[in-house]
């Protein structure tokens, strides 16, 4: 069994007051011995990372301390070839082990960052990939995750308030496509419409049925999942792919 959870947050008046109030959510999740986490995407007020290692000290501390994997979320970052939107990842040592970049920005993000070219599969406490916002909307990214072997996806989110429904919709076709749960995390503020959600799915009478679970307000939930009751179920789903034009 392994425990996975998400955390939907407000925005701040600084990143600085923002990390230490959200900071009291990832931990109350560590204490719950959550084995991986995902904040929203751009939750912070300036929406951007200069430097990882210190803007995410005290979420790097809490890993550590709980042994956690912390994804804290998705946030413009800039690189020797560009700026990016990346999600970068704490595991249970309280070091970054990598990101994982938005490969399709939306609307206006095309004018500000270039897009990602690899879906990235990182392993911690299960093999896991993420999907970054808009990307959920693109079938091939979860797909490609899950062929490489993430036996579940995180989506650090930024939903406005009408997008709440098709966005639900999205993330529990993905689970349903892939034969994985998936957890989205999204902000709530006068904008954006919270409703982060978790998908887990059981099987009866051979159809694969959702179960979904959603977050109110600024929040934390983590759920328990036996990864492993969904391998053969995606082994035949995949296996049932046909090549054709």
């Amino acid at each position: 069994m392994i425990k996975l959870g998400v955390v939907q947050a407000r925005t701040y008046g600084s990143n600085e007051s923002g990390i230490d109030i959200i900071s009291k959510l990832v931990e109350k999740l560590g204490k719950q011995e959550t084995d991986i986490v995902c904040l929203p995407e751009q939750w912070l007020k300036e929406n951007k990372i200069v430097d990882c290692d210190t803007e995410f000290s005290r979420f790097k501390k809490i890993a550590k301390e709980y042994s956690m994997t912390v994804i804290p979320g998705a946030f413009y970052e800039k690189r020797k070839n560009g700026n990016v939107i990346s999600a970068p990842i704490i595991d249970s040592t309280g070091e970054i082990i990598g990101a994982q970049e938005k490969i399709h920005p939306f609307d206006y993000e095309k004018d500000l960052v270039r897009p990602g070219t690899k879906a990235k599969v990182f392993k911690t406490a299960c093999k896991f990939g993420i999907i970054i916002c808009y990307d959920m909307v693109f079938s091939d990214v979860a797909e490609t995750l899950v062929k490489k072997g993430a036996q579940v996806l995180f989506s650090p989110s930024r939903i406005v308030k009408r997008g709440i429904v098709p966005w639900h919709l999205y993330v529990q076709v993905r689970a349903l496509e892939n034969r994985v749960p998936v957890l989205a995390a999204n902000v709530q503020n006068s904008r954006f419409g919270g409703n982060s959600i978790i998908v887990s799915m059981h099987e009866q009478d051979r159809v694969m049925i959702p179960s979904t679970l959603t977050l109110k307000g600024e929040s934390a939930k983590s759920l328990e999942f036996d990864l492993s009751k969904y391998e053969k179920s995606r082994k035949g789903r995949f296996s049932d792919h046909r090549k054709f034009t």
